[in-house]
């Protein structure tokens, strides 16, 4: 069964793209994490996803084993809207 989030677009909006970059995250990993994860609720009537992905790398002078990756988003019409996109690791 294809669920109607594996087919629609995923669209970053500016902000979130450039999150990105300052977070360390990549678009793949936003994407995998929106079509793989399961969705919850977020504040102002948004929808948020979480993934860990394996790091093992440096991130700001130190080292950590993972990075999670949750993006924030909302489901529209013409695809899903990334709105921002906040990484955490450890």
């Amino acid at each position: 069964m294809t669920r109607r989030y594996d087919v629609k677009p995923i669209l970053l909006s500016g902000h979130a793209g450039d999150q990105l970059r300052y977070r360390g995250a990549t678009e793949e990993e936003v994407t995998e994490t929106i079509r793989t994860g399961p969705w919850e609720a977020a504040e102002q009537g948004r929808m948020e996803a979480k993934k860990d992905f394996s790091f093992d790398r440096v991130w700001n002078k130190k080292t950590y084993a993972t990075k999670r990756v949750r993006p924030i988003f909302v489901e529209e019409q013409e695809g899903i809207v990334v709105v921002t996109v906040y990484v955490y690791y450890y």
